[in-house]
């Protein structure tokens, strides 16, 4: 799912995932471990991860994508210790489970839309490229971009652009949607691109003004911000002692939630304000690991997308830490 995943070498896309170095190293602490990419995306990070795993070692590769998990179908093909999973990163017990895991060594998830489905224009991700208006991950879900905006209330739609886009001329995009659709509905990229260009008073400096909107709409329509919240709490449930959970976040409204969830967790149960401490309190069984992490200006010269990625790794305390600190 996200804007900087390594493309698949069969051709079309060739550009190397953001923070994939970085990432696998934080993330692969045991040879023999099992691991799990809520992302697949197009294999970057799952390859790198392979290609540190013994051959004891095992990776589920999870994807809502149809494309990804294609690309995942054939890696499996080729090597036994990978297994794809069609679905959510929300999804992540129940797909380790089946894979017989009570328990995993680490997690990743890279968030976002991919390269490549913001370079495929019938997918419908971005303005930049004229398509039908769709902007599901997976095809197979309802409702897509262009049926949602046909029949959603005006405020709806304004509350859609500006919770997850922050934009704050939302109402007037809002506005003119519905008044466009009673002539016609939306049916691409570049009529919604185009219509919110009209709306928006004032444009921002190097960026267009559909950029929020297109971000909030996307973000919606495949409950990114919810799906991403049961998926943090799924990876902590799995995560054994040692094992650690690392996330590639690509906008504020992900960074936020994440950076949140990680430090509440590293900070352990906190008390009611006005509640006298009686006992000591109970220690956290998690702690970050560094500070959130951000692409250098090496990469973000070689992928103009990396620029905004930020990371974030959380690990469960390994027990003999905790035995040697009591």
């Amino acid at each position: 799912m996200t804007a900087g995943r390594e493309h698949e070498p069969a051709g079309q896309y060739r550009h190397r995932s953001v923070l994939l170095d970085s990432a696998v190293d934080l993330l692969v602490n045991d040879p023999d471990g099992v691991y799990v990419d809520g992302t697949f995306g197009r294999g970057g990070h799952s390859r790198l991860i392979l290609g540190r795993l013994g051959q004891g070692g095992k990776l589920l590769g999870i994807d809502k994508d149809p494309d990804a998990i294609q690309v995942a179908r054939d890696l499996s093909a080729s090597d036994a210790r990978f297994q794809p999973f069609h679905g959510s990163f929300a999804e992540l017990g129940a797909a380790a489970e089946a894979q017989g895991w009570m328990k995993v060594n680490g997690v990743l998830l890279d968030l976002g839309v991919s390269s490549p489905q913001l370079d495929d224009a019938a997918r419908g991700f971005s303005f930049m490229r004229d398509g039908p208006l769709d902007m599901r991950m997976d095809p197979g879900q309802a409702p897509s971009a262009a049926q949602w905006l046909a029949e959603a209330d005006e405020k709806d739609i304004a509350n859609v652009i500006w919770r997850y886009g922050e934009e704050k001329f939302s109402r007037r995009i809002a506005r003119l949607v519905v008044e466009r659709r009673k002539e016609a509905p939306l049916e691409t990229t570049r009529q919604l691109a185009s219509l919110v260009s009209e709306a928006v008073p004032k444009k921002e400096k190097h960026k267009h003004p559909a950029t929020r909107t297109f971000q909030a709409i996307r973000i919606f329509i495949n409950r990114e911000l919810e799906d991403l919240e049961l998926g943090l709490n799924a990876a902590v449930e799995k995560l054994m002692p040692g094992g650690r959970l690392v996330v590639i976040s690509f906008h504020s409204l992900e960074d936020r939630l994440v950076k949140r969830f990680m430090r509440d967790l590293a900070r352990g149960p906190r008390l009611p304000k006005g509640v006298p401490v009686t006992a000591e309190q109970e220690a956290s069984a998690f702690r970050l690991i560094g500070k959130a992490n951000k692409a250098d200006t090496e990469e973000v010269s070689d992928n103009v997308r990396a620029r905004s990625a930020v990371m974030r790794v959380l690990e469960r305390i390994p027990e003999q830490h905790k035995l040697g600190s009591a």
